[in-house]
């Protein structure tokens, strides 16, 4: 190392240090613009206040049919939960969302038979784009000592990534799924430019980590991205022969 670089590196450090000693707490202290205040809900369940409340136990005012978007509803409400009704098919809110922080609770019953995918399947769909099941789904399903594939059991997302862990309740006891959706977006021509993600916590527990999905879940075949927009949410009947489960406590806020 010559004279004349020393010479630099001595002059830099005096004016880092001197930087050092002329700085303030002040300097790096933020403080517009200030962030919106939300009250938080008195539980974990119950809605914070700037949240859209899509089922509070009483209707099902915030859904529609998934088969046929213009008629209502019809799942059975009582006891606070709605439950699954099969012969009328799926239903879907009826505002769409891009990116959200969801919030549902479900249940399987106590009495529940049938075994791997037949016993409690339904699916959350973070975003319904089409007829039928079509979406991105996190699935639904008694996972409680019930030997499936493990992209097939609760806090997958089905057919593509597996829970990092398995922190199911036993059946008759309330599951919770909290969720950071964030929707993929498109170029003009319909190619990807940014893809999606999902965070979800599964009775509290980490089971997807900023998960970077393939595309629409696929029952057979690889997913691929099709471009669309904001999408609403969509609840599965899938028809098993298992007792029907329910559902309570949805809600969800807008990021």
């Amino acid at each position: 190392m010559n004279n004349k670089t020393i010479l630099t590196l001595l002059l830099a450090f005096g004016s880092v240090s001197a930087f050092a000693q002329n700085a303030k707490p002040e300097d790096t202290e933020v403080w517009e613009p200030v962030p919106k205040v939300v009250t938080p809900g008195k539980t974990t369940a119950e809605a914070p206040s700037d949240a859209i409340v899509l089922f509070d136990g009483k209707n099902l005012n915030e859904w529609a049919s998934a088969d046929d978007n213009s008629k209502p509803a019809k799942w059975d409400v009582a006891g606070g939960a709605l439950t699954v009704k099969k012969s009328e098919g799926g239903i879907v809110t009826k505002r769409k969302f891009t990116n959200y922080q969801l919030h549902v609770e479900w249940r399987v019953p106590a009495n529940i038979t049938g075994t791997g995918q037949g016993r409690g399947n339904s699916g959350i769909f973070l975003a319904s784009i089409g007829k039928g099941d079509a979406g991105y789904e996190l699935q639904v399903l008694d996972s409680y000592n019930n030997k499936t594939y493990v992209n097939g059991q609760a806090g997958s997302i089905y057919k593509q990534f597996p829970p990092l862990v398995n922190p199911t309740r036993k059946p008759g006891e309330w599951q919770t799924y909290d969720v950071i959706w964030t929707a993929p977006t498109f170029n003009e021509d319909g190619s990807v430019k940014t893809k999606a993600y999902v965070t979800a916590f599964l009775n509290g527990v980490l089971v997807q980590n900023h998960t970077e999905l393939l595309g629409p879940t696929q029952y057979i075949g690889k997913p691929s991205y099709q471009k669309h927009g904001a999408a609403p949410i969509y609840l599965q009947a899938h028809g098993d022969p298992s007792e029907p489960l329910s559902f309570r406590n949805i809600w969800v806020r807008e990021l």
